[in-house]
């Protein structure tokens, strides 16, 4: 593809934007747990709530897993920065053909995911702390990064600047998908905000806004500095700057890339567990994985969240785990964007702190472009995300549409009407 993955990342951003807007009105709206879960069961009914809810959950485990295996790349090429070398059981892949006992890095990958479902268990103030000082060192990172791999760029690494042609691009933007959603996980979280109504939709406007500019300023430079045929996919700056003669930058950069992107497994680990919180709380999963600690902390669902994105991290090449990731979150999009539409004009005197303009275009531009980039990922990946859903539903028609506290029948049903009367 070359440098012209900079397309995929604008292709990918614009999707993403009518989709944040989108998610800004309904977190202005209903700023409780479970993100596009909440927002599809209010406007659409408890199915469609069902469907995305069980599509968020395999969603946050592959990201947490994808992520896992990006730090596993920059921590392989920190310690060969001071002379380790790790062995090749241990950092072997399934599509490099090695052989190793397991199928990518993944020794350091399953220890990274248990190490933030650890520091995730140990409560949202903890995590809070920990995320505040990581983001603040990744944003320096990357300013740094930029800043100083401007004065390398050579514009013969830009030519030619799309070499395969226009295909690819497409085809790069729903790989790349992932990299450009992060508001998603973050309005999860939106029942334990201060005042979620008002500041949740400025947080994932400007959430996206930032990430969009880094990730343009960041492919332009790392695309410039190093030829797309010799960039490492597992540590691409950390070769970069190695290439271009300053080995020393590159080992600062993988000690301080493991750290902070260590906040993007613990912001979707938190995802995860907000989301099954909240449907084990509507009766649709058992009440058991609802139960919280003196914190407040779901514990049983972070740990075995932790534990199944630890498990992708060791088994599955990182495509595949990345296109897991990518499909549901499309998915989630396009529910979200076809909920706003529904819900304007099915309550259109609903309060909201934020309303979409230039409605219904926006929205139905979200739908059309998730839909898009859905069909430009591998069959393989629409196969394993259907065998999912086909698991969900059973669950659902086996025990969730049975427990659900919108069933007559529950004891717990009025709790439910009450928490959503103001939304119907």
């Amino acid at each position: 593809m070359g440098p012209a993955v900079l397309f995929s990342f604008l292709i990918a951003g614009l999707a993403s934007a009518a989709a944040a807007l989108s998610y800004a009105e309904f977190a202005g709206m209903i700023p409780r747990a479970g993100s596009a879960y909440t927002y599809g069961y209010v406007a659409l009914g408890e199915i469609i709530g069902w469907f995305i809810g069980w599509d968020l959950l395999l969603e946050y485990i592959a990201i947490v897993a994808v992520v896992a295996i990006g730090i596993s790349g920059y921590f392989d090429a920190f310690l060969s920065g001071i002379g380790i070398n790790m062995p090749v059981w241990m950092t072997s892949t399934a599509d490099e053909g090695k052989g190793g006992i397991v199928n990518i890095p993944a020794i350091p990958a399953i220890l990274v995911c248990l190490l933030v479902t650890w520091i995730l268990s140990r409560g949202t103030k903890a995590f809070g702390r920990f995320e505040l000082v990581a983001v603040a060192i990744k944003v320096i990172l990357i300013l740094f990064i930029i800043g100083l791999g401007v004065f390398y760029i050579d514009t013969n690494n830009y030519n030619p600047f799309m070499p395969s042609g226009f295909g690819p691009v497409l085809a790069g933007a729903a790989t790349v998908f992932f990299a450009v959603f992060g508001y998603d996980a973050m309005s999860t979280a939106a029942e334990e905000a201060t005042d979620g109504k008002k500041h949740m939709p400025k947080a994932i406007i400007l959430s996206l806004i930032i990430a969009m500019l880094l990730y343009v300023a960041a492919t332009l430079v790392l695309t410039g500095m190093q030829n797309y045929k010799d960039i490492d996919p597992k540590a691409g700056f950390a070769s970069a700057f190695t290439g271009v003669g300053l080995p020393v930058i590159a080992t600062i950069i993988s000690v301080f890339a493991v750290l902070s992107i260590l906040t993007v497994m613990l912001t979707f680990l938190l995802g995860v567990t907000r989301v099954w919180f909240a449907m084990s709380r509507d009766g649709l999963l058992p009440g058991w994985f609802a139960k919280t600690d003196r914190h407040g902390t779901p514990q049983r669902v972070t740990w075995i969240a932790g534990v199944a994105s630890a498990f992708l991290a060791g088994v599955f090449p990182i495509k595949e785990v990345a296109d897991l990731t990518n499909i549901g979150i499309l998915a989630a999009f396009v529910v979200v964007c076809l909920s706003v539409i529904i819900f304007r004009y099915k309550r259109p005197d609903a309060p909201r702190t934020f309303r979409l303009p230039f409605m219904p275009v926006i929205p139905a531009f979200g739908v059309l472009a998730s839909a898009f980039l859905m069909f430009q990922l591998h069959w393989e990946t629409w196969l394993r995300f259907g065998v999912w859903l086909v698991i969900g539903l059973a669950i659902y028609f086996f025990y969730g549409r049975r427990h659900s506290l919108m069933n007559p029948d529950s004891p717990r049903h009025e709790e439910l009407v009450e928490m959503h009367r103001p939304l119907r």
